[in-house]
Parts: C-alpha cells; sequence; structure tokens
C-alpha cells in the first residue's frame, strides 16, 4: 500500500500536463522573443511607450496598492508569501506542491537575475530590468499552487482555472512594477514568461525525484 510521499497528490497531475505545457512553450518563446527585441535599450519604444501610459497609475488609491503588491516580491515579503504557500500545502498534505514552488521560486529568480546583464535592458539609465523578478517569482508560486490544488477538478474547469490564476497574479504584479516606474510593460511580460517555462518543468521533475526516492 502506497504511503506518505509516494501517495502525496502530484505537484503536476497529469490532468494538467498539456494545460502547462502549452504554458511552458508559450512562456518559453515568448521570453526569449522580448529578449532578442529589446536587448540593449534603453527607452521605451513601441508596446512598452502604449503600456506605460495605460497602466502607470500614479494616484492613490493605486499607488498604494502598487506598493504593497510590489512589497510581496522583496526579500521580507516575498519570504512571508513563500511561508504562507509552505503552510497551506502543509496543512493540505501536499509535500510534493511544496517542493515543487521552491524549486521554481529559485530557478525562476535565478534566472531572472541572470538574464539581466545578459539581455542588458536599462530603466532609468542605471537599473538592469529584463525581466522582471518581481514578476517571475509571484507568477511561479501561482502557478505551482494552482497546478497542486486544481489537479482534482477535471480537465476543463481545472485548466481554465490555473490559467485566470496564473494570468491575474503575473497581471497584478506586472502592473504594480510599471506603476511604480521600476520596470518596462515588457519586462514583466519576460519574467512571466520565464516562469510559465520553468513551473511545469520543476512539477515534473519533482514528481519523478520523490517518488524514485519514496519507492
Amino acid at each position: 500500500m502506497k504511503t506518505g510521499v509516494l501517495a502525496a497528490p502530484p505537484a503536476l497531475p497529469p490532468v494538467l500536463r498539456p494545460t502547462a505545457f502549452v504554458l511552458a512553450v508559450a512562456g518559453f518563446l515568448g521570453a526569449v522573443v522580448l529578449l532578442l527585441l529589446y536587448a540593449g535599450t534603453t527607452e521605451p519604444t513601441g508596446m512598452d511607450a502604449v503600456l506605460v501610459d495605460a497602466l502607470a497609475w500614479s494616484d492613490d488609491p493605486w499607488w498604494t496598492i502598487g506598493v504593497v503588491i510590489d512589497y510581496l516580491g522583496e526579500p521580507i515579503g516575498s519570504v512571508i508569501v513563500m511561508l504562507l504557500f509552505l503552510g497551506a500545502c502543509f496543512l493540505a498534505r501536499r509535500p510534493r506542491t511544496a517542493v515543487a514552488g521552491v524549486v521554481a521560486v529559485l530557478i525562476t529568480v535565478g534566472l531572472t537575475s541572470g538574464l539581466k546583464p545578459l539581455t542588458g535592458r536599462y530603466i532609468h539609465g542605471d537599473f538592469l530590468s529584463y525581466p522582471s523578478g518581481h514578476t517571475g517569482f509571484v507568477t511561479a508560486l501561482a502557478f505551482t499552487a494552482a497546478l497542486g490544488f486544481f489537479g482534482g477538478l477535471g480537465r476543463g474547469r481545472a485548466s481554465v482555472l490555473v490559467v485566470v490564476v496564473v494570468v491575474l497574479a503575473g497581471f497584478a504584479m506586472g502592473w504594480a512594477q510599471v506603476t511604480m516606474g521600476a520596470h518596462y510593460p515588457t519586462d514583466t511580460l519576460g519574467g512571466f514568461g520565464v516562469a510559465l517555462a520553468v513551473v511545469p518543468v520543476a512539477a515534473l521533475l519533482t514528481d519523478k525525484a520523490m517518488s524514485r526516492r519514496a519507492s
């Protein structure tokens, strides 16, 4: 009889694998295309110029809301968010989701940090901006949680919920970054894409590793 980790719900439920990997491929391609388009730039052009005007809501209460959302990606805020995520996984007895979330966040944050100097895109003259680590962090955690917690709802309903949660999380943090002037809109799309590409792979590898260890 299967017990413990082996019997725990998977981080990447089979029913959600097609949806997850479609998002992963789209995210990877989007992040690469944006990197190639905006490498070495220092000004908002094209889509950025339009979206900055549309998304930068500097009046209250929007500015305050943006500051609060941004805090979730700051060192202390991100630790609080991670602890809440891990606590929810513990209460729901989803150790694989917990491990996958930690792995996905570490890889996403590492990639977004490493790609910044490679891309060489600057904002305000001095700050490397592509891709957005804040957006990647929040998206990775939301994506992992959605995969782990919605897998038992059936393919259609679960897929819709996963997409909605991921898009809302990414948009909220992306909007906050643009509103605060920390990133161009395409920077946030790049961070979003990196997270989409990382999470399904991290979840699948977590399931395989923990299954081998428990068997």
